[in-house]
């Protein structure tokens, strides 16, 4: 597939509706992994997207022009978590070798480490950089959250969790989410000492978080468990909007969900290596089967009509205009 298949829709304007969502396929894959895909990251306003390996590997690739632009090995500590900065040549990333726990700040326009941020002294699960700022907060099975400024090497702040912690801040920096234990905490981001103000119960499931996300525009956020629940919540008042179902994983693996840009869908793995979508309003809208057995890491593209699967591969999901027909919302 041509390169410029990929790009975002710039010359075409298309709306995400249930037709377009379900016509979506794997328009180009990358299948040179030696090990699943841990992790990935879109830049928020480049065309760059990064992913981290099990063979020890983080890759960038150019997303508009589908090349993958730089690959760089981390042997010695292994790569597990991967994040870009605001900058799109450096990332933050967990090691993954369960001995050196520190999280590092890594340009990759030559190869070097520019800060080591020690603290964690267990397997760090969860990891969300702070839009236009230099923080960042990290969850680890050691039970702490810990706050971070990416120009200095100690922690700026650690709270202490009873289980695996999932985290993230909002689009806007203003607001960060703890989950654990069968609740959100919601904490302002400038006054986190303080405590949560305010703490959200999601529907009785009491197993392990995996992923916590907020839609673009805060309005929602989405919490994903070990069961196989992905919970849909109003972000103020807390309330679960819809619970999605889908095959439970591994201890091992993770459970990760997306929205589209618009907030309106959600995109899932399954610990059946299935990928799902549903509108936020009405419900299931597709189901993708796959003869992998782990669930797939899901990460929608910023502004664009394309999301990302990782498994044992990348594979780059786009709508196929030849299913849409009359469907097809082109303006």
């Amino acid at each position: 597939m041509p390169g410029g298949a990929l790009e975002r829709e710039e010359r075409v304007s298309m709306e995400l509706t249930d037709e377009v969502l379900k016509s979506m396929e794997v328009g180009m894959a990358f299948r040179d992994y030696n090990g699943r895909i841990s992790s990935m990251d879109f830049h928020r306003t480049t065309n760059h997207l990064v992913t981290a390996s099990d063979d020890e590997s983080i890759r960038l690739y150019d997303v508009q022009n589908a090349v993958c632009l730089k690959t760089i090995n981390s042997k010695k500590y292994g790569v597990d978590l991967v994040c870009f900065t605001d900058n799109p040549a450096t990332v933050i990333y967990s090691s993954k070798n369960g001995w050196d726990e520190s999280l590092r700040l890594l340009s990759l326009n030559d190869n070097k480490y520019l800060r080591y941020f020690k603290g964690h002294h267990d397997r760090v699960v969860s990891l969300s950089l702070c839009p236009h700022r230099e923080y960042f907060i990290s969850g680890s099975l050691d039970r702490t959250v810990l706050l971070w400024d990416q120009r200095t090497e100690k922690a700026q702040g650690l709270l202490r969790v009873q289980g695996r912690p999932a985290v993230s801040y909002d689009d806007q920096g203003m607001v960060f989410a703890i989950a654990f234990g069968g609740y959100i905490r919601m904490f302002d981001a400038r006054k986190y000492e303080k405590g949560p103000f305010d703490i959200f119960p999601v529907g009785g499931d009491n197993l392990e978080a995996n992923v916590v996300k907020f839609s673009n525009d805060g309005r929602l956020m989405l919490l994903t468990t070990t069961d196989g629940h992905v919970h849909v919540l109003d972000s103020f008042r807390g309330t679960v909007i819809s619970t999605y179902n889908v095959k439970p994983v591994s201890s091992k693996a993770t459970l990760e969900a997306s929205f589209s840009p618009d907030g309106m869908y959600v995109v899932s793995g399954s610990g059946d290596g299935s990928v799902y979508a549903w509108s936020v309003r009405s419900g299931k809208v597709a189901c993708w089967a796959s003869t992998d057995t782990e669930p797939p890491l899901i990460k929608w593209a910023p502004g664009s009509l394309m999301f990302t699967t990782g498994s044992s591969e990348l594979s780059f999901w786009v709508p196929d205009l030849s299913k849409l027909g009359s469907f097809a919302g082109i303006k």
